[in-house]
């Protein structure tokens, strides 16, 4: 089947319908062999000759109303000619943005600071060479600052803006000054900030003329941005059409982006609220607002209503009129008693719950079993056991449950595996280790993979013995016994059960060996090692740990969570809270 994918510019609808039926008709393609036409990068800011520029990108029409009008004006002019129209994507700033690193190399720039070069993405570009009381509009998140080497004034301002928390892009230095010791000196924390500074010997007019004809094309390295341009694409292209055309083939295997898409989708008409009890958090504020906007969850912030709209504003955020904000001390004496008489056996009293609900996870968690809210996600700043011991106190282990675990979601690229359990459980003993295998298949059939379980050792079948290895065999004969209605095998090692080469010839009678989809570790140190291995090693996105076992949703965030981690965190939490 072909799909047509052509690009607007600015060309007018009729013009660009009638290009596309003109090529139509030379090729005699028909809607036999020709599922339709995508309409791509939609408002796309270009210049005369119909190229986008890095000093363009910050330029695209925002207005919603007039987005929507230029879309009906295409969809339409390809219905009077018989041509559908599958989908049209429309042109997004923020996955155009290069990175600093990426202009520091085109322009083959020295590196005065690298800072967060790697990080830091341009959505502006301002030359600067006004008076320093003439730039404040300037100094916003993600502008490229351009400045000869010698003007003080301005290098000075622009590091106060960083220091005051605007994440300003870079700062490019022209005409090969170097910054005086005493300027560096004045503006080191503003630079230890991470605020990236390039220098070139061009001087300011030749460095904007190669800015504009710098290609922004997406590079090789950068994965942030590749990613969010599939998941931008994967959001845009609607399942009704293609599940006209594509026939299912066997069993169903899920591809990383095709999951993701899954992830979110559900979590959009769950239309779960998820309480966020580290609210003032950068990563968390702007992954709240991007949940809210997408409608993946009602998200609710825990925190001082002013301090967050100033960290967002800092960081060029602007939240949603209906994402909500609730200060902790307005509402933390509404559970001092439902949290006295829930722990009272444990010798809580009115002082101590108050002083428990000064941690806003307890008081996040309070408001979970209250049923307030469907899911909490926390870790972005505290600790593992910081977010799992409120869970465990308040809204413990779920009656089907033995103990809570965890799973990582690996999207591998053609597959997504299920990993488990990575950071809970140290040392499960075999009927621990049965549960932990059950609850992760469980999770799977919850996300739409089909569950055959594989229980990794150093061992296939019965080729070794000793206690590791007959811990993993106890534990697969319990599964067997409690849900024969599951596939497992174990025990195997971790080629047998994904390659199907080594399967024919390790275990050539396994249901599972070769086709495994959910892995089963026999301790934390295994699955924890194992699954960093992979991540790092295949540059793979892992979404979790996702908790399960408790009687409502609660997910724990890695410190080093991006904002995309905590994204997916929270749309897996609304789903799961369908489910609980």
């Amino acid at each position: 089947k072909i799909i047509i994918v052509t690009t607007p510019s600015d060309e007018p609808p009729k013009q660009l319908s009638s290009t596309v039926e003109i090529l139509w008709r030379q090729n005699k393609l028909s809607t036999k062999n020709t599922l339709g036409v995508i309409l791509n990068k939609i408002n796309a800011p270009v210049d005369e000759s119909g190229n986008t520029r890095l000093d363009l990108i910050s330029k695209a029409e925002e207005n919603e109303q007039l987005i929507t009008e230029k879309i009906d004006a295409f969809k339409n002019a390809f219905k009077k000619i018989n041509i559908p129209v599958l989908t049209t994507i429309t042109w997004k700033t923020k996955l155009n943005a290069p990175r600093v690193k990426d202009i520091a190399e085109l322009l083959k720039t020295n590196i005065v600071h690298e800072g967060e070069i790697t990080d830091r993405r341009i959505l502006h570009i301002t030359l600067c060479a006004r008076a320093v009381e003439h730039i404040s509009g300037a100094l916003k998140p993600g502008t490229l600052i351009i400045t000869p080497g010698d003007r003080s004034d301005i290098i000075i301002a622009v590091c106060l803006a960083a220091q005051s928390g605007i994440k300003i892009a870079g700062l490019l230095l022209t005409g090969g000054f170097e910054i005086s010791k005493d300027i560096q000196k004045l503006c080191e924390p503003a630079i230890e900030s991470g605020l990236p500074v390039l220098m070139t010997e061009d001087n300011s007019f030749s460095t904007a003329v190669k800015l504009q004809n710098i290609n922004i094309r997406v590079t090789p390295d950068d994965v942030e941005r590749i990613e969010a341009g599939k998941n931008y694409m994967a959001e845009c292209l609607d399942q009704h059409w293609l599940s006209e055309f594509i026939e299912a083939r066997g069993e169903r295997q899920l591809s990383p982006s095709a999951f993701r898409y899954s992830i979110v989708n559900k979590a959009r008409h769950a239309n779960k609220t998820i309480v966020l009890p580290e609210g003032n958090e950068p990563r968390t504020i702007i992954a709240a607002a991007q949940c809210q906007k997408r409608k993946i969850a009602h998200c609710i912030l825990l925190g001082d209503q002013k301090e967050i709209h100033r960290i967002a504003e800092h960081n060029g955020v602007n939240l949603p009129e209906d994402i909500e904000i609730i200060d902790p001390q307005t509402i933390a004496k509404n559970y001092i008693k439902p949290l006295v008489k829930l722990r009272k056996h444990k010798g809580m009293n009115a002082a101590v719950a108050a002083e428990r609900l000064q941690d806003n996870v307890m008081l996040g968690t309070m408001m979970l079993y209250q049923g307030e809210v469907d899911g909490l996600v926390s870790g972005a700043v505290h600790t593992t056991a910081n977010t799992i011991r409120p869970a465990l106190q308040i809204i413990k282990t779920a009656a089907t449950a033995k103990i809570v675990s965890s799973v990582f979601f690996m999207c591998l690229p053609d597959q997504v595996l299920v990993y488990g359990d990575c950071a809970v459980n140290p040392d499960p003993n075999a009927e621990e280790l049965a549960d932990i295998a059950i609850q992760s298949a469980d999770s799977a059939k919850a996300f739409d993979i089909e569950p055959r379980i594989a229980m990794i050792s150093y061992s296939t079948g019965t080729s070794g013995s000793g206690a590791n290895v007959d811990k993993v065999r106890s534990a697969t004969a319990i599964v067997k016994e409690k849900r024969p209605d599951l596939i497992i095998d174990g025990p195997l090692q971790y080629d047998a059960a994904l390659i199907e080469s080594v399967a024919k010839s390790k275990a050539p009678d396994s249901p599972v060996a070769g086709k495994a989809t959910v892995i089963i570790f026999p301790d934390l140190n295994t699955g924890n090692t194992t699954y960093k291995a992979v991540q790092r090693s295949a540059d793979v996105l892992s979404i979790g740990p996702m908790l399960q076992g408790l009687n409502k949703p609660v997910n724990d965030l890695s410190r080093g969570a991006t904002i995309d981690d905590i994204i997916y965190t929270i749309a897996i939490t609304a789903v799961q809270a369908i489910h609980a």
